[in-house]
């Protein structure tokens, strides 16, 4: 049930994080939220693999900085990579004659 609760933490993380980062229009705005919540997941099961308590303060202070920081990590890294794209497509498609 915990693990219910960490992944709606980690969609909410992402989702603040991709509201609060720059570019905006760039990333879409279920990538970064879902990035939150499947990083959190899987930060929480490797803590209790590892022999963190479920009901234990620093497995959920782990987990959820964790969250946060790969969430604001991959919207950056999303943003860069798109706005990259956009730019090499927009150089290709200007050099291309028109018919």
């Amino acid at each position: 049930m915990e693990i219910l609760f960490v992944a709606l933490a980690g969609i909410i993380l992402g989702m603040a994080a991709g509201a609060a980062l720059p570019r905006r229009e760039l990333r879409g705005i279920i990538l970064v939220p879902a990035v939150g919540g499947a990083s959190a997941s899987i930060v929480w099961v490797a803590l209790t693999w590892l022999g963190l308590a479920w009901d234990g303060g620093w497995i959920w202070v782990l987990t959820l900085v964790l969250s946060a920081l790969s969430s604001v990590a991959f919207g950056q890294l999303l943003s860069v990579y798109r706005e990259r794209a956009d730019i090499a497509t927009f150089v290709r498609l200007k050099s291309t004659p028109a018919v």
